[in-house]
């Protein structure tokens, strides 16, 4: 990995993996100009190449620490594909994450690779789940689920179990802490999150905001357990990446649904959501907001629901 000083306390860093083509191919690099006021990557002096870069790069500049933020840069994500796509060249060698855009568990693992820093590590291949290619099943993934992943031969599947195959397998900062306490409370957080996400999706058919409370309640006193930081166990790790795409989804839908503000009396809550959202790999893995209402309107509230919210039937009453 390539570093470039940019003072005493800061430093930049990006891997040529993460080069749009055709720069992506490039052995080796000379020589970096950055801009220190806006952080921007404008020449390249490579191998075989010798141009300007028209396009310029946000990196990440990351105070020096024992465990340092590895630097991220948005990709540029490729189409889902469906049942008139091709499938990849399988089992080449080539490690894939495969997930739907959409699916909470899927971006679990997915803000995981983005945060390790394993963008060039692991290529992402979305599939479209509402009309599924069907090599994906037969050659892939017998379960017909996402995610999955496909590394040294094989094809692991299950979002928490994922979660900890890429902690274990991959390079990148660490996601558990070493703490023997923080650990425990980590596996009792894991082990919840079924429980937690089961009860909230269960309180659409009655009392949704009294049922739910509870479930946010929890969070709420989990969050109360380390002071060292604003997550969790303190420091961001793999509870945070399980229980965050359901916090989005169930944010934006009870604010809009039910006009429910799930921080409202819940101030660590509030600040985790806050934080969460700060950390760069996290935020291209969120789903579109509208996209979101209309699918949990449709899947949970009906269609008849979804009609008269937008304004397809009017209801005439004599």
């Amino acid at each position: 990995m390539d570093k470039w000083n940019l003072g005493s306390n800061h430093h930049a860093r990006l891997r040529v993996g993460q080069f749009p083509p055709p720069f992506r191919h490039c052995s080796r690099l000379r020589t970096i100009d950055l801009s220190p006021n806006k952080y921007r990557l404008w020449t390249l002096l490579c191998t075989n190449y010798s141009l300007t870069v028209l396009e310029s790069f946000q990196l990440q500049i990351a105070q020096q620490s024992p465990q340092m933020a590895t630097a991220f840069v948005k990709e540029v994500l490729p189409p889902a594909l469906d049942s008139t796509s091709k499938p990849p060249p399988l089992f080449d060698g080539t490690t894939r994450l495969y997930i739907c855009y959409m699916c909470p568990f899927a971006q679990r693992t997915w803000i995981a690779r983005n945060y390790k820093g394993l963008q060039d590590k692991i290529e992402l291949v979305p599939i479209d789940l509402q009309n599924r290619p069907t090599w994906y099943k037969e050659k892939v993934y017998p379960e017909n689920k996402v995610p999955s992943l496909e590394h040294n031969n094989k094809v692991i599947g299950e979002s928490l179990d994922l979660l900890e195959y890429i902690e274990n397998h991959f390079e990148g900062p660490a996601l558990l802490p070493n703490d023997p306490a923080k650990q425990q409370f980590a596996e009792e957080l894991l082990s919840y999150s079924d429980t937690f996400n089961k009860t909230v999706y269960t309180s659409f058919k009655g009392d949704t905001v009294k049922e739910a409370g509870g479930a946010f309640d929890y969070l709420e006193t989990a969050l109360h357990k380390f002071d060292d930081g604003p997550f969790f166990l303190g420091q961001f790790s793999l509870v945070d990446i399980a229980y965050a795409p359901f916090i989005e989804r169930f944010q934006i839908f009870f604010e809009d649904a039910f006009k429910y503000d799930i921080t409202s009396g819940r101030p660590k809550l509030a600040a985790w959501i806050e934080e969460l959202n700060k950390i760069d790999a996290y935020p291209q893995t969120k789903c579109e907001p509208k996209v979101l209402v209309e699918f949990y309107t449709k899947r949970f509230l009906g269609m008849w629901n979804l009609l008269i919210r937008s304004k397809v039937i009017y209801v005439v009453m004599c």
